[in-house]
């Protein structure tokens, strides 16, 4: 049984700040510590569940963040920013974790709250309803049959996905109070937290993929017009107004892509 984790880095239990997301500083390196060790717990967790293989997609910025002489032997580890695909070898995974994930855009008192990009983007709607990287990745990982097993990030992200996706576990790393505060869990407990959880998701009954009805659109509305004004534009493409974006088609993943681009 192969599953496969998606690392981002904001939900990460003991990060808040900006400074500790972004290569350079102090901080970040803090940070990456934190990160790998939570990876390493959800890891742990899948493979006492009765995963065979696990693979380990670092997906916060650079797609190198997570410490590679650290990292659990018995995975194995994709970094790196420039690929084809979102989730390069998801394909014919049985599920998919959501590790360290954060609320969608506008979220209040979510820790570091954003979709996709926290000074370009402003809202993504998919199919007539606002999503934020759970439900992106969610109806990515849909498009192939994958469902999305578990979620962990504070309690905003945390109820975001239980309100999306039917059946999917999820585990509070902390508890979000404003967009650079929070109450933490000591590292050591929030491990223990995601190694139980990762393992009660992989043994769990298999949930739903998420897969939305058509008709397919993703609308994208920038923060600015210029935003909008940097798109190529057809009768897939369209633009609604000053900043909104619209893609359109038959094909989820190609319209899901096309919004990302």
């Amino acid at each position: 049984m192969k599953i496969y984790i998606a690392a981002d880095m904001e939900g990460v239990g003991g990060i808040m700040l900006p400074e500790q997301l972004s290569r350079g500083t102090a901080e970040y390196a803090e940070a990456r510590q934190l990160l790998t060790a939570e990876v390493n717990a959800a890891v742990d967790g899948a493979f006492e569940g009765g995963a065979t293989e696990v693979i380990v997609r670092d997906a916060h910025g650079t797609g190198f963040n997570i410490l590679c002489d650290q990292f659990d032997t018995r995975a194995r580890l994709l970094q790196g920013a420039a690929v084809p695909d979102r989730f390069p070898e998801l394909e014919g995974a049985s599920g998919l974790i959501l590790l360290a994930y954060h609320a969608k855009a506008g979220t209040q008192a979510a820790v570091c709250d954003h979709t996709m990009s926290s000074v370009a983007w402003f809202r993504y709607e998919l199919c007539g309803r606002e999503v934020g990287e759970v439900g992106i990745d969610a109806a990515l990982a849909g498009c192939i049959n994958v469902p999305v097993m578990l979620v962990t990030g504070d309690d905003k992200v945390c109820a975001e996905a239980a309100a999306l996706l039917p059946g999917v576990t999820t585990c509070e790393t902390k508890i979000g109070l404003a967009r650079h505060a929070a109450i933490h869990l000591a590292p050591a407990e929030c491990r223990r937290r995601i190694r139980d959880a990762a393992t009660k998701a992989v043994k769990a009954p298999r949930p739903a993929p998420f897969q939305p009805a058509p008709p397919y659109e993703a609308r994208v509305t920038h923060v600015l017009s210029s935003g909008a004004d940097g798109r190529r534009y057809d009768h897939r493409t369209l633009r609604i107004d000053a900043r909104t974006v619209a893609c359109r088609g038959d094909d989820l993943r190609d319209v899901i892509e096309r919004s990302l681009r």
